[in-house]
């Protein structure tokens, strides 16, 4: 049976942040996820999760300047120390939070001719994220984005996913695999997902183009929503679009999965 949760960080934004976790509560959802929660303490969370009978899946350590344009934080050798402190940041949220995943960013490389020196990095951070995470429990992803929202970002495709997987090797690392970003790629994704469905710690959907809900762009999700269900695929779906009305309006697809 299919679970999605509701991605804080993009829907129910008519209101402020403390107040999103109700507002999917009340629209059905019982579990969320944020891109960064760090604006809030994770004390007043986790009251806020046990009030509302909600779970917290999935939220990612911080990544710095990437939203803004620079290249963030878990690639960057030269922000290695600011990387540490972010993942002890993360760790002490997920003490209180007790996600299932929590998302390492590989971020930017401006300079193609230093690809390699930022993957070396990122794999050694993702190492550092493992060591931290696998003791609580707590699977570490990463994920891919496309090159045309995010220019020069480090791992575009689930080929490259799968290649650090392979390098790093270790059994708690798994990939986030967004379906919107593997759209704009023009990657398989629902062949990549029947392949690869005991790789995959979490999903994230928008439809594409214009990383809105389902059915205001291309993919047919009912059909991709039974393919995942018969994949094998054990995590949660994270609804993480831009709502194309209000949140309440945007969730009409929600209603067959309740």
């Amino acid at each position: 049976m299919l679970k999605f949760s509701a991605n804080l960080s993009l829907l129910f934004t008519e209101v402020e942040l403390v107040d999103r976790f109700q507002a999917a509560a009340d629209s059905g959802f019982r579990a969320v996820e944020i891109q960064f929660p760090y604006s809030l303490p994770a004390a007043q969370i986790e009251q806020i999760l046990g009030e509302q009978s909600l779970k917290l899946v999935l939220f990612n350590i911080d990544a710095d300047d990437l939203l803004q344009g620079g290249e963030g934080l878990a690639s960057a050798p030269k922000k290695q120390d600011q990387f540490k402190y972010a993942l002890e940041q993360a760790e002490s949220y997920a003490r209180f939070l007790k996600p299932d995943v929590i998302n390492v960013l590989p971020g930017r490389c401006i300079d193609s001719k230093k690809n390699g020196y930022y993957l070396d990095t990122f794999k050694r951070n993702l190492e550092l994220a493992l060591e931290a995470f696998s003791p609580l429990g707590i699977k570490t992803v990463f994920e891919a984005i496309n090159t045309v929202d995010m220019p020069h970002f480090l791992i575009s495709s689930g080929a490259q996913m799968l290649e650090v997987l392979q390098d790093v090797n270790q059994r708690d690392l798994l990939m986030q695999y967004d379906i919107y970003h593997a759209a704009k790629m023009e990657d398989n994704y629902a062949e990549f997902i029947q392949d690869h469905a005991e790789k995959i710690g979490h999903i994230q959907f928008a439809d594409n183009p214009g990383r809105g809900e389902p059915t205001t762009g291309n993919i047919d999700f009912a059909q991709l929503f039974a393919l995942i269900d018969n994949s094998g695929y054990q995590g949660w779906l994270g609804a993480e679009y831009k709502p194309s009305e209000s949140t309440v309006k945007s969730l009409e697809w929600y209603a067959n999965y309740k």
